[in-house]
C-alpha cells in the first residue's frame, strides 16, 4: 500500500473499482507492476444492496453505486481506518479526494444511510447524521418520495448469460448491433482479454472476449469433489454489513475446502495482463463493437475505453505492451485495417522483446534491409512486378545503367516461358500491359528496401540450405514512384508520386505477400494491404469471379521460317499496322507483338544494318534502341520476309522513321545491295547517313570521302573512356589495382563497413567460410576490417581459431593469409555489391614478371610512382581484356589496359617505365590506326632513350629481335616443354 504519512494513519492510493454505493477497491502507489490492493467501506454508512446476475436491487441501489463510481473511480485518494468489526476482514474508513470528504458527499446527495452509533457519537458521525437529516428534508436520493420514484429505482435484471448461454440470443444481438458501438459498464475482468459487462440500457450481464487477441490465462480451480463449505463472495459484502457478516472458517473447514479444489497457476504475465486491463476498464464506461459469435455463443468484440478526449482500443494497447498475442481465429471477424494494426503491433512487440516476447527468438529469414535511392527512366517492364530502370547517375549506355527492380511485397501472375511451353497465368499479360502503358519512357523514383536470396532456376535449393555460392541469387526489391498525378483515386499527398505497386494491386493485377514475422517488407505495406482490400471488395482482376480473358498468341520467333512466310500476306494487306516492341535483339532487329494478328514476329529494318555483336558500337546501338523504342507503341510496314523468318520493313515511332534516327546517330549504315526502290523514305535514309558521315559520328569517325572504312579500323579510334583513379595495389608484370575516385559506391561501402557492429570471434562450427565466399577479414598491417573473398581454405572442417585462410581484399586488390579468428560473417546487403578494386595493366607495354630479370625493379618503380601518397591519376582506357572471366582472387578477372597519366607532372607512368628501362613496347602491327601510331611513336622515343644509355633490360643491347623470333605459338595456359607439368 502507499506509505503512511508519518504516524497520522493516513494512506494514499488510487480507486481501482467501486463494487457498491459504500465500498471501494483501492490500489497503492508502488513501483511494482501489480501494486497491493485493499477493499474499504465508508465509515458509518450503509448503501442499498445491488442484485447480482439476476433478480432485483434494493431501491436506488444502482443510482447509489453510480454516484460513487463516477465520483471516485480512477481518482487519487487519501484514507484512514476509523474502526473495524471483529471477524470481518474489511476496514471502515474516512476517504478524501483532495479536500472533499467522500462520505459527506454521498450523504449530502442522499445515496446512503448513516448507521446508528453504538456508544459515544464522534463529531464526524454527528456531522453525517446532520447531513442525512438535511437530505431527508430535501427529498434527495434515497429520500425521494415522489410518486413512483421508488418503483422506478428498482432494477429487475434479466437472467445472466455468464455460465448459461441460453439466457442470451447471441446471434440476434450480433445481427442487430453488428458494427454499431454498444454502451456498457465493465463489472469484472476475468483475464486480460475477457470481460464481464452490463450491456446498457437493458443491463444484460454477458461475457465478451476481446477480438483478435488472447491474453495469458489466469489459471483455474478444478473441482475434485462437491464442496460442502462455501464462503460468501467478496462482492456480496455490501451496504448494511451488520446483518450480512459471517464468521471466518474454522481450521477443519479450511482443510475441507482446500482438498476440494486443485489450483492451476496463472500463465506468465497473466496477473499483469489482468491488472493492465482492470486499471483501464474495470467499472468504466466502455463502447463495445461486436465482431462475431463463436460456436459456444460467446460474444467476440472490440473494446474501446475513454482516455481524455479520445478513445483507445484495448486490444491494441494489450498487444503493444506485450500482454497479449494476436490470434487469427477471432481477428478474422474484424475489419482489415484493424487486423493489420494488431498484427503490426505484435511484430513491433516481438522486435522490442516486451514481456510475453522476452525470450522470443526471431525465425530465420532470407531477406536483408537495404537503402538505395535513385531516379531514372523506365526502359522495360519485365512483368507486372518487375521493371528495368536506367539509372540517371550512370553513363548512358553503360551496362550498370540499367537496374532491375522487383516491386516490394507484391506478387503478380507469372508470364510463363514459350520456349519451355509454359503458358502465361491468368491476368499476367494484362498486368504487364497495364504497367507498360503507364511507365515506359517515364521518369520514376526508386527506393530500394530489401534484398532476398532466392534459389536458382531449378528450384532444388528451396528445401535445403545452399551448398555453395552458386545455389542462390540475390534479388533487389523496392518501391517505385511515378512522378505524375495518379488517375486511380490514390492518395499521393504523402508520397513523391504514385506508388506503382499500389497501382497494380488496386487494379487487381496482383496480390500482397503475407510476410513472415521479421521478414523485410515494403515501407508502404499498409497502403498495399488497403489497396488489395479495395480490389477484393470491388472484384477486380484476379479477385473477379468471371473467367479471365484469354489470348492465344502465335510466336513466330520459335516457329519455322515456312510458318513465318505463311503470315506474310496478313501482315502486308493493311500496309501500316500497329505493333508493340517486345524486345531489342540488336540495333536493327527486334521482337514485335502485332495485336491485330495476335502474333509475335522478328522484325528488321530494310537495308539498314548496325555493327555486329563483336564490333565497335554494337552495344551502343542496342542501348540507343532500348531507350528509343523498347516496349513502345509503334507502326510498321512489312515488305518481305527473309529465309530465316525475319520480316523486313520500316518502323515509325510517333510518326518518326526510327531507321533515320539510327543512321543520323552514326550507329548504322545503309546496305546498298538491298533494293532501295522498295524502301519508303529511301532518300531520307541516304540523307541521314550522309549527315552522320559529314559529322564523323560513331562508326564514321575515321570516314574520308571516297575511302571505305571498315568497322575494324574504327575500333581503336572511337572515343576513349577515362576516369580518375587511385592505385591501391601493385603486382608484377605491370599489373596493378585501382579504385575509381568518382565511384560513389566506394564511399557507400566504406560507410556501411564503418557502421557495422563487430561481434565476438565466431564459435567453431557455427561459421564455415568456403572458397568463393565474401566475408569480413582483418587486414594484418593496420587491423582494419574489410570485405574479402576466400581464396583458399584448410582441408576439412575448421578445428582451431589458428586455422589459416587465404583471402583477397576485393576493394583494394591485396591478398594475404589470415587466421580463423580474423574472419567474421558479412551481411548480405554489404557482400552483394561487386568489388571496388579494378585490375589494370599498362597499355602497349611488356613488363617483366617477378620471376624474370628486372621484374622486381619494374614492380618497385611502379610502386614508387603510384603508391607514394594518395595521388590521383587519369586512367585512359585503351583496350579491355575480358578473357579473364570472374574474379577468383588476386590477378584474375577482366583487365583494363590503360595509359596512366600523372597530371601533376604531365607525364604518363607508361613513359616513365620505358625511360627507366624496366619495360619495352609490344610489337607493332603493320596497320595501326593513326591515333595509336602517334602514341606509339612518342613511347618509342622514351624506349630509344633507355636503349641508347643501356638502362635496365637494355644492359646487354637490343633484346627485341631474338624475342620476336622465338614467339611461343602455344596458348599462355600451355607451358613450353621442359617447363614442368602440362
Amino acid at each position: 500500500m502507499a506509505q503512511a504519512a508519518a504516524t497520522s494513519g493516513w494512506l494514499r492510493g488510487r480507486v481501482k473499482a467501486v463494487p457498491s454505493g459504500d465500498s471501494l477497491l483501492i490500489m497503492g502507489f508502488t513501483k511494482a507492476e501489480i501494486p497491493p490492493e485493499k477493499t474499504i467501506v465508508l465509515a458509518h454508512l450503509s448503501a442499498p444492496r445491488l442484485a447480482r446476475r439476476g433478480g432485483t436491487d434494493d431501491p436506488f441501489a444502482w443510482e447509489s453505486r453510480e454516484f460513487l463510481r463516477k465520483l471516485c473511480v480512477g481518482k487519487d485518494v487519501v484514507f484512514k481506518t476509523e474502526y473495524t468489526i471483529p471477524n470481518f476482514s474489511r476496514e471502515f474508513c474516512s476517504l478524501f479526494i483532495g479536500t472533499t470528504n467522500i462520505a459527506k458527499e454521498v450523504v449530502t446527495h442522499g445515496w446512503a444511510k448513516v448507521k446508528e452509533a453504538k456508544g459515544e457519537v464522534t463529531p464526524e458521525h454527528a456531522e453525517l447524521l446532520r447531513l442525512e437529516e438535511q437530505a431527508r428534508q430535501q427529498g434527495v436520493g434515497l429520500w425521494n418520495r415522489s410518486p413512483g420514484a421508488t418503483a422506478a429505482a428498482i432494477r429487475n435484471l434479466p437472467p445472466s448469460a455468464v455460465g448459461d448461454p441460453s439466457n442470451l440470443d447471441a446471434m440476434g444481438l450480433l445481427a442487430s448491433n453488428k458494427g454499431r458501438p454498444m454502451e456498457a459498464i465493465v463489472e469484472q475482468v476475468r483475464d486480460g482479454s475477457s470481460l464481464r459487462v452490463y450491456l446498457l440500457p437493458e443491463f444484460q450481464f454477458v461475457q465478451v472476449f476481446v477480438a483478435g487477441i488472447q491474453a495469458p490465462s489466469m489459471g483455474r480451480r478444478t473441482t475434485v469433489e462437491p464442496a460442502t463449505i462455501t464462503e460468501m463472495p467478496s462482492e456480496e459484502l455490501n451496504g448494511d454489513s451488520n446483518s450480512e457478516i459471517r464468521g471466518s472458517l474454522t481450521s477443519a473447514q479450511r482443510v475441507t475446502v482446500s482438498s476440494t479444489y486443485n489450483e492451476v497457476a496463472p500463465d506468465p504475465y497473466g496477473r499483469e495482463a489482468k491488472h493492465f486491463t482492470e486499471i483501464r476498464v474495470l467499472n468504466r464506461d466502455v463502447r463495445i463493437v461486436l465482431e462475431g459469435v463463436d460456436k459456444f455463443s460467446n460474444l467476440i468484440g472490440s473494446v474501446y475505453y475513454p482516455d481524455g478526449e479520445s478513445a483507445k482500443d484495448l486490444a491494441l494497447e494489450l498487444i503493444e505492451n506485450g500482454f497479449a498475442k494476436y490470434v487469427e481465429w477471432s481477428a478474422s471477424m474484424m475489419e482489415d485495417e484493424a487486423r493489420r494494426k494488431l498484427k503490426a503491433a505484435e511484430l513491433q512487440a516481438k522486435k522490442n522483446k516486451i514481456r510475453l516476447w522476452t525470450n522470443y527468438i526471431p525465425p530465420a529469414t532470407n531477406s536483408k534491409a537495404i537503402s538505395d535511392n535513385f531516379s531514372g527512366k523506365v526502359v522495360e517492364v519485365v512483368s507486372g512486378d518487375c521493371i528495368i530502370v536506367a539509372d540517371d547517375s550512370s553513363p548512358f549506355g553503360s551496362p550498370s545503367a540499367e537496374r532491375r527492380v522487383n516491386l516490394s511485397s507484391i506478387r503478380c501472375p507469372k508470364l510463363g516461358n514459350p520456349r519451355r511451353d509454359e503458358k502465361p497465368a491468368p491476368y499476367a499479360r494484362e498486368a504487364r500491359e497495364f504497367l507498360r502503358t503507364r511507365l515506359i519512357g517515364n521518369q520514376v523514383k526508386v527506393s530500394m528496401e530489401y534484398s532476398r536470396k532466392v534459389p536458382t532456376a531449378d528450384g532444388s535449393a528451396a528445401a535445403a540450405a545452399p551448398t555453395g555460392p552458386t545455389d542462390t541469387r540475390v534479388m533487389g526489391f523496392g518501391s517505385v514512384f511515378l512522378l505524375s498525378q495518379g488517375k486511380d483515386g490514390l492518395d499521393i499527398s504523402q508520397q513523391p508520386g504514385v506508388n506503382v505497386a499500389e497501382l497494380v494491386i488496386a487494379r487487381g493485377f496482383g496480390s500482397v505477400i503475407r510476410h513472415r514475422d521479421f521478414e523485410e517488407r515494403s515501407n508502404h505495406y499498409e497502403n498495399l494491404l488497403a489497396a488489395e482490400s479495395r480490389a477484393t471488395s470491388g472484384r477486380k482482376g484476379i479477385h473477379s469471379s468471371k473467367d479471365p480473358p484469354v489470348m492465344h498468341v502465335t510466336d513466330l520467333l520459335t516457329a519455322s521460317a515456312k510458318k513465318a512466310k505463311d503470315f506474310l500476306p496478313f501482315l502486308q494487306r493493311n500496309r501500316r499496322m500497329s505493333a508493340v516492341v517486345e524486345y531489342v535483339l540488336s540495333g536493327h532487329r527486334f521482337k514485335l507483338f502485332v495485336p491485330k494478328e495476335t502474333c509475335s514476329i522478328a522484325f528488321s529494318f530494310s537495308g539498314v544494318r548496325c555493327p555486329g555483336r563483336e564490333e565497335p558500337y554494337s552495344n551502343e546501338a542496342i542501348s540507343f534502341m532500348r531507350r528509343k523504342i523498347m516496349q513502345r507503341d509503334v507502326e510498321i510496314e512489312v515488305e518481305t520476309v527473309d529465309r530465316t523468318g525475319t520480316f523486313l520493313g520500316s518502323l515509325w515511332d510517333s510518326k518518326s522513321n526510327v531507321a533515320i534516327t539510327l543512321l543520323e546517330a552514326g550507329l548504322a549504315r545503309l546496305q546498298t545491295s538491298f533494293g532501295s526502290d522498295r524502301i519508303p523514305d529511301a532518300h531520307l535514309l541516304a540523307q541521314a547517313e550522309q549527315f552522320a558521315k559529314k559529322q564523323k559520328f560513331k562508326i564514321w569517325e575515321n570516314y574520308v570521302e571516297g575511302v571505305e572504312v571498315t568497322n575494324g579500323q574504327t575500333q581503336d579510334k572511337k572515343q576513349k573512356e577515362e576516369f580518375k583513379a587511385v592505385v591501391t595495389e601493385v603486382l608484377g608484370g605491370g599489373k596493378f589495382y585501382v579504385q575509381a575516385v568518382s565511384d560513389q559506391k566506394v564511399a557507400a561501402i566504406q560507410n556501411q563497413l564503418a557502421s557495422l557492429t563487430l561481434k565476438e570471434a565466431p564459435v567453431i562450427g557455427s561459421f564455415n567460410p568456403k572458397k568463393g565466399d565474401i566475408v569480413l577479414a582483418q587486414f594484418t598491417a593496420d587491423n582494419s576490417w574489410n570485405r574479402a573473398m576466400v581464396v583458399n581454405t584448410p582441408r576439412g572442417a575448421v578445428e582451431s581459431i589458428k586455422d589459416k585462410f587465404e583471402v583477397f581484399y576485393m576493394d583494394y586488390g591485396n591478398q594475404e593469409i589470415v587466421t580463423y579468428n580474423q574472419l567474421r560473417p558479412l551481411d548480405q546487403s554489404v557482400s552483394s555489391a561487386p568489388g571496388m578494386a579494378q585490375l589494370c595493366c599498362l597499355a602497349y607495354l611488356k613488363v617483366p614478371t617477378l620471376e624474370e630479370d628486372y621484374g622486381h625493379e619494374a614492380a618497385m618503380l611502379l610502386s614508387d610512382s603510384t603508391l607514394n601518397g594518395p595521388k590521383e591519376f587519369r586512367a585512359v582506357i585503351e583496350e579491355r581484356d575480358v578473357s579473364g572471366g570472374k574474379v577468383k582472387g588476386q590477378g584474375t578477372g577482366n583487365i583494363l589496359m590503360v595509359t596512366l597519366i600523372d597530371e601533376e607532372f604531365g607525364e604518363s607512368v607508361n613513359a616513365i617505365m620505358l625511360k627507366e628501362g624496366v619495360a619495352r613496347l609490344e610489337k607493332r602491327r603493320r596497320w595501326e590506326p593513326k591515333e595509336k601510331q602517334e602514341i606509339l611513336d612518342e613511347l618509342e622515343k622514351c624506349q630509344a632513350e633507355a636503349s641508347k644509355t643501356r638502362l635496365g633490360i637494355w644492359e646487354y643491347g637490343d633484346i627485341q629481335s631474338d624475342d620476336d623470333e622465338n614467339q611461343n605459338p602455344l596458348p599462355s595456359s600451355v607451358k613450353k616443354p621442359g617447363g614442368g607439368k602440362r
